[in-house]
């Protein structure tokens, strides 16, 4: 039996499997091709509709109270655990994502919404001292920020709950109200979290959940009625649409080419470890996933005989084994993007350490050295199973090769040495340094995004609270 999900409306579930009004499409999973489900569409009317819900929810929401706000974040958290196994199935079978990564977006999407609660404990309040001005002893002042108004938030496919939930989460905790546009991908992920958020609680129109065509959401973030747009996906589509908006909020998480920097005094068999645990896991279709290694010159060989090893025998297949690191990429369309990439790069010179064989929807884990600067594998973001080498002298080099990218959201970089360390913190243009570990890493509670091409202004629970509020003093004269 397949699965059926309708976008969320002002508190009612619209576009039913009996329901020939609103249009479906078919999510087949890209694994074997089977049908996982079926997901409403809907046009303009319907996506007008949430726009309208959004903004009247907002007078009501907005003067919610903070205890109101952490029960419903802290129910939805509850709700997540309890339907666990569901969100793992769903979410693997539709976007083929590795079981064992699944249980992990699950369990982070369970996190995020308790941290949102947390988070309202001290956030937003502050009572700064007017003492340091002669005419501050007559006055007193509390700094509070408040809600802004309907945000738009335009999620991808890979992590169809947790990325999601790091706009709704937010949100929800500032007082703010959503209009949540989800991927064509993995629609019957993210319509399945906004039918659980519905079943907490949440009141009609302040979380509403379409799925259309991208036009539709282009001619909604210039509405008025929308205060903010909240972008995760590739930067080309970013770019262009804060361009549309010069005058909203905006943030925007967007693609990276993530390096690691391996030094000489690096633990090599760990290194290689975690390097094919983050490039390889969910088909590297993760934008912080490591795209390529940098090995000092000194250990570049040991290196190299140990990341052949390590890809060849990245355990590959099927998402549901628990085994398996690297299964499908989303559709026959990335991957044939992919197999261009590294035929090009391999004809322009690039050297092949493992070739990964394609079938279907997957590719197995791929090694390249020596591939030309001017590839688009050298400078676009690949996110699939391909991982380039290159050697370098010196870290100051190695810096830099870093920091001629277009993107930068995160680096990693193996050493013991704390000078080396301090270096990279200091040097490196991204949002995030990673020490002796993948870049894949994040902690939810951090800020979260990129600079140059990655992004603009940062994710992370509280600091999107921020970018999702704006301030007001309120100074009052003392009567004595």
């Amino acid at each position: 039996m397949t699965l059926h999900r309708e976008m969320l409306i002002a508190g009612h579930f619209v576009g039913g499997p009996c329901d020939q009004s609103v249009g479906k499409t078919v999510i087949r999973n890209p694994y074997d091709g089977s049908i996982v489900g079926t997901a409403a569409e809907g046009g303009w009317g319907e996506l007008n509709t949430c726009l309208d819900a959004a903004q009247d929810a907002f007078k009501t929401w907005r003067s919610s109270t903070r205890a109101d706000r952490q029960k419903l974040l802290r129910r939805i958290a509850e709700l997540v655990r309890e339907r666990y196994d569901e969100l793992v199935e769903i979410v693997t079978d539709e976007v083929g994502k590795p079981i064992t990564w699944s249980k992990g977006e699950v369990t982070r999407l369970a996190l995020t919404f308790d941290l949102a609660a947390q988070t309202l404990d001290h956030w937003g309040i502050e009572t700064p001292s007017l003492d340091y001005d002669p005419r501050g002893k007559d006055y007193t002042c509390r700094v509070e920020r408040f809600p802004i108004g309907v945000v738009f938030a335009i999620v991808p496919y890979n992590w169809p709950y947790n990325l999601t939930a790091h706009k709704i989460a937010p949100a929800l905790a500032v007082g703010n109200t959503v209009v949540l546009k989800v991927s064509p991908l993995a629609p019957l992920s993210t319509l399945t979290l906004a039918r659980l958020i519905h079943e907490a609680g949440c009141p009609p129109g302040v979380v509403n959940a379409w799925s259309g065509d991208a036009s539709h959401a282009q001619r909604a973030i210039q509405d008025d009625r929308v205060s903010m747009l909240s972008f995760t996906g590739s930067a080309a589509v970013g770019w262009k649409l804060k361009d549309l908006v010069p005058r909203k909020r905006v943030t925007l998480e967007l693609g990276g080419d993530a390096s690691a920097i391996v030094c000489a005094d690096a633990d090599l068999d760990w290194a290689t470890q975690r390097i094919v645990a983050g490039k390889f896991g969910f088909a590297g279709q993760i934008c912080i996933s490591v795209q390529h290694v940098l090995a000092d010159e000194s250990i570049y060989a040991s290196l190299r005989g140990k990341l052949i090893e390590g890809t060849k025998s990245c355990p590959t297949g099927n998402p549901r084994e628990p085994v398996t690191v690297c299964g499908p990429l989303i559709s026959t369309q990335a991957a044939d993007r992919v197999e261009q990439w590294v035929d090009e790069a391999v004809a322009s010179g690039a050297r092949t350490l493992v070739a990964g064989r394609r079938s279907g929807n997957l590719i197995e884990p791929t090694l390249l050295e020596a591939v030309p600067a001017g590839c688009r594998l050298a400078t676009e973001e690949v996110f699939g199973p391909i991982l380039t080498l290159a050697p370098f002298s010196g870290l100051h080099e190695a810096i830099k090769t870093v920091n001629q990218s277009r993107f930068g959201i995160h680096c990693g970089i193996f050493t013991q040495d704390v000078i080396a360390q301090q270096m990279a913190y200091d040097a490196l243009e991204v949002g995030g340094v990673i020490l002796n570990d993948y870049t894949t890493l994040r902690f939810d509670k951090l800020p979260y995004g990129g600079v140059k091409n990655s992004g603009f202004g940062r994710e992370g629970i509280r600091y999107a609270m921020d970018e999702m509020s704006e301030f007001r003093s309120f100074v009052s004269r003392i009567n004595e």
